[in-house]
C-alpha cells in the first residue's frame, strides 16, 4: 500500500513543569530531543515539519532529515497542549496538505516505521490512525484535514488530539506500531538513560 502525503506537526511549546526545565533542548543520546522528532516524522515521510515553539526559541533545521522545517510561536503556550495544537494546525493548513501527522517532543525512541504506517492508513481512506503498542493507543497521531476543526472544537488546556480521539472511537483507526520503537516519554529527569 502506498503512504499518503502528511506534514508532520511537533508539539514543543512546553516548560517542562516536572521535568524541570524545556524538554524540548535536552539531549538524549547527543541529540536534543526537538532535532530527534523532527528526524522522526522527516524519516517517516512527512513534508514539510512544523514545529510549535513556546516557553523556549528553538533554532531547527532540517537539513539533516532533507525536509523544510518551519517554527511557529504559540504566545498562549502557557495553556497546555490544546494551543499548541491549534497554533500548529494553523500553519499546516497554509501547506495545503490534507493530512498530518502530530508527534510530541518527549517521547525520543519512536521510529519512523510507525509514521509510514500511519500514512499507510491514512492512504486506506482513514480520517484518523493511532500508533498503538502492545494494544494500547498511544503516538504519534495522524489527523485527516476533515476532522482538524472538529479536533479543536475539543482541545483545551493539556488536552491535544486525545478528546476527540475518545469522543469518536468511530472514526479512529488503530495501527499496530509494536517493533518499531518505544512509546515511553520523558517527564522527570530519572526519565532520561543514564550514560555507562
Amino acid at each position: 500500500m502506498t503512504a499518503a502525503t502528511a506534514a508532520g506537526l511537533v508539539l514543543a511549546a512546553g516548560e517542562g513543569r516536572r521535568f524541570g526545565s524545556p524538554k524540548a533542548v535536552v539531549e538524549v543520546e547527543g541529540e536534543r530531543l526537538i532535532d530527534r522528532a523532527v528526524r522522526l516524522l522527516a524519516e517517516g515521510g512527512c513534508l514539510p515539519v512544523v514545529v510549535v515553539e513556546g516557553a523556549v526559541g528553538l533554532e531547527v533545521t532540517g537539513q539533516a532529515a532533507g525536509v523544510p522545517v518551519r517554527v511557529v510561536y504559540n504566545p498562549d503556550w502557557r495553556d497546555g497542549m490544546g494551543s499548541s495544537l491549534r497554533v500548529g494546525l494553523d500553519a499546516v493548513r497554509e501547506t495545503g496538505v490534507g493530512a498530518v501527522v502530530v508527534a510530541l517532543v518527549d517521547q525520543p525512541w519512536l521510529g519512523p516505521e510507525s509514521v509510514h504506517r500511519l500514512r499507510g492508513a491514512r492512504a486506506g481512506g482513514a480520517f484518523v490512525a493511532a500508533a498503538t503498542y502492545g494494544g494500547e493507543r498511544g503516538n504519534p497521531v495522524l489527523l485527516g484535514s476533515e476532522v482538524w476543526d472538529d479536533v479543536l472544537a475539543l482541545a483545551e488546556g493539556d488536552v491535544g488530539a486525545r478528546a476527540f480521539i475518545q469522543a469518536h472511537p468511530e472514526l479512529v483507526t488503530a495501527v499496530p506500531c509494536d517493533g518499531t520503537g518505544r512509546p515511553d516519554d520523558i517527564d522527570h529527569p530519572g526519565d532520561l538513560p543514564t550514560s555507562k
